[in-house]
C-alpha cells in the first residue's frame, strides 16, 4: 500500500479513482431510470441516460405550476398577497394535500409554500384556478409556456401531476424548465428550496432529501405516482458553479436522492471532463419517439402497494439501504477529508432550520402572524384531544356507561342498557312481554308483581340476569366490527 501513496497524491489519479468508485455505486436496476445532469448557466450536458425518453412527471409538474404563477406575479397580474379561495374541485383532490374545506381563503404566497414543500395537490388547483380561471385554462397556459421554453416533449393536463392521460415530459424538458426558473425568477427562487413549513402544530419537511443534507443543495421538486416511480429535479451550487440533476423512475424516495447526489458529485468533479466526449447542450438532445414506461406493477403491484402520493413511506436506516447499491462504495463531499456513503449522508438529520409558518386567511406579519399560528395550533390540539377521547370511549363502552345506565329510561338506546349492572327493568327491554310488564308496576305495588310477571320472577336475582344477555352476549358481538 505504501507504494501507492505517491500515486494517490496526484490530483488527476485521485479523481480517476473517484470516478471508478462512482461507476460502481450506480448499478443498473431492475428497470432503466432516466438520468441527466447539466450546467445551469450554460446548459452543457455532463451526463445523460434515457434523458429524452418520455416519462410521466408526477408532482414535478408543480415546478411548472409555480413558474406560471410566479411569472404572473412578476408581471403584476396578481401578487403574493392575493387571496384565493379553495373550491370544491380543489378540495376533492387526492393526497398529498392540506385538506382545507371549500371556501377557505389562502394567499398565493402560502399556497405556493404548501405546494412546493408538502406537494399539496389541492393547493396546486387553488393556484391554477386563481391564475387561469380553471384547471383547463391553466393547463393551457402551462402548455404555452412549455412550448415557449422549447420543452417539445411535454404536455400538461393538470397542475399537480396526478395520473391523467396526456400528462408527459422528459428529463431533458425538466432540466430546461429548471434552468428557466433560475434565469427568469431569481427573486422568487426561494420557493424551490424551503426546508420545512409549519401549519399550526404540524411541521412538514421538504420531500427533497437533498435540502439541508447535500452540501449546496438549492432546489427543486420531487414527484411520485405508481406509473412514474420516484422522480426528482434537484440542483446544487458549489464554488460558484450550479448544476441541475434530473432523476426519473427510481424505486424509492431514498434511491432518487442518492441518484441525484451521485449525478451532482460527478458533475462537480470537473477534472474528469476529458474522459468522455462532449454531449452538447440540453436543448440539442434528440427526443425519443416512444411511449412512457409504466412502472405501476413494479411500484405498486403485489406486496409493494403504495398510495399515489409523494409522501415517501420509506424509512431510511442509518447504515444505508442495500437495495440502492451504495453500501460498499463511497464518494467525496466538498469540505470533507474522508469518504462518506451517499445513503449515510442523506439518512442524517437535515441541518437545523426554523420552519416557515404558513396559514389561511390574509397576509399577516409580526404579532398577528404569531397569534394566527398559535390559534391554529390550539385548534389542532383541541381537535386531537376530542379525537383521542372519542377513540377511548369507543374502545371502552362499558367503562363509561354504568352511571348513565343507572338512570336510563326504558326507551334509551340499546347501548345504554347493555351493561351488567343495569337495572332489571332496563335489561328486560329486548323481550316484548317485558314492556307490558313494566307498565303494570306503575299502578300496582312493585313487590306484588314479581310472582306474576316473568321478568320479575327471574329478577329475584338481579345481578346474574342482566349478565347473560348483556355482559356475555352483547358486548362480544358488538366488539367484532370494531376489531
Amino acid at each position: 500500500m505504501h507504494l501507492l501513496r505517491p500515486l494517490l497524491r496526484s490530483p488527476s489519479l485521485t479523481w480517476i479513482l473517484v470516478a471508478a468508485a462512482l461507476a460502481v455505486v450506480t448499478p443498473r436496476g431492475a428497470h432503466a431510470e432516466a438520468l441527466l445532469v447539466v450546467e445551469a448557466d450554460t446548459g452543457k450536458v455532463l451526463q445523460a441516460d434515457n434523458a429524452t425518453m418520455p416519462w410521466y412527471p408526477a408532482s414535478v409538474t408543480k415546478i411548472m405550476t409555480a413558474y406560471v404563477t410566479l411569472k404572473a406575479v412578476k408581471e403584476g397580474r396578481l401578487s403574493l398577497d392575493t387571496l384565493l379561495t379553495v373550491s370544491p374541485v380543489a378540495a376533492s383532490q387526492s393526497p398529498s394535500k392540506m385538506g382545507f374545506p371549500p371556501g377557505t381563503q389562502i394567499t398565493v404566497d402560502n399556497a405556493l409554500k404548501m405546494m412546493m414543500v408538502k406537494s399539496a395537490n389541492d393547493m396546486a388547483v387553488v393556484l391554477a384556478e386563481g391564475v387561469g380561471g380553471s384547471v383547463d385554462g391553466f393547463s393551457g397556459m402551462m402548455n404555452q409556456t412549455a412550448q415557449r421554453l422549447g420543452m417539445t416533449q411535454t404536455s400538461y393536463v393538470n397542475p399537480n401531476g396526478l395520473p391523467a392521460d396526456g400528462q408527459v415530459t422528459s428529463a431533458r424538458d425538466l432540466a430546461m424548465l429548471a434552468r428557466a426558473v433560475i434565469r427568469d425568477l431569481p427573486e422568487y427562487e426561494y420557493f424551490m428550496h424551503i426546508p420545512s413549513i409549519r401549519y399550526g402544530r404540524r411541521v412538514t419537511q421538504n420531500f427533497n432529501k437533498l435540502i439541508g443534507r447535500y452540501p449546496g443543495a438549492d432546489g427543486f421538486k420531487t414527484g411520485f405516482i405508481c406509473a412514474s416511480g420516484y422522480n426528482l429535479v434537484a440542483s446544487a451550487t458549489r464554488n460558484g458553479k450550479r448544476l441541475i440533476a434530473v432523476v426519473l423512475g427510481s424505486s424509492s424516495g431514498q434511491q432518487r436522492a442518492v441518484r441525484a447526489a451521485q449525478l451532482l458529485e460527478r458533475g462537480f468533479g470537473g477534472g474528469l471532463g476529458w474522459l468522455k466526449p462532449s454531449l452538447g447542450s440540453v436543448d440539442s438532445l434528440v427526443p425519443v419517439d416512444a411511449t412512457p414506461p409504466n412502472l405501476r406493477e413494479e411500484m405498486c403491484g403485489g406486496k409493494r402497494k403504495r398510495p399515489a402520493t409523494d409522501e415517501d413511506p420509506d424509512v431510511v436506516a442509518s447504515n444505508g439501504n442495500a437495495s440502492t447499491g451504495e453500501t460498499a462504495v463511497s464518494f467525496f463531499t466538498a469540505g470533507l477529508q474522508h469518504p462518506i456513503k451517499p445513503a449515510d449522508l442523506l439518512a442524517a438529520a437535515a441541518e437545523p432550520s426554523e420552519p416557515v409558518p404558513v396559514y389561511t386567511g390574509p397576509t399577516k406579519t409580526g404579532a398577528a402572524l404569531i397569534a394566527a399560528v398559535a390559534a391554529e395550533a390550539e385548534k389542532q390540539a383541541s381537535s386531537a384531544k376530542r379525537g383521542k377521547k372519542s377513540k377511548i370511549a369507543a374502545k371502552k363502552p362499558d367503562g363509561a356507561a354504568p352511571k348513565a345506565e343507572a338512570s336510563a329510561k326504558p326507551t334509551a338506546k340499546p347501548a345504554a342498557v347493555k351493561h351488567a349492572n343495569a337495572k332489571p327493568e332496563a335489561a328486560a327491554k329486548p323481550a316484548p312481554a317485558a314492556t307490558s310488564a313494566e307498565k303494570k308496576p306503575a299502578t300496582k305495588p312493585a313487590a306484588a308483581k314479581p310472582a306474576a310477571a316473568r321478568p320479575a320472577a327471574v329478577g329475584d336475582k338481579p345481578a346474574p340476569k342482566p349478565a347473560k344477555p348483556n355482559a356475555a352476549a352483547k358486548p362480544k358481538g358488538e366488539n367484532k366490527p370494531a376489531g
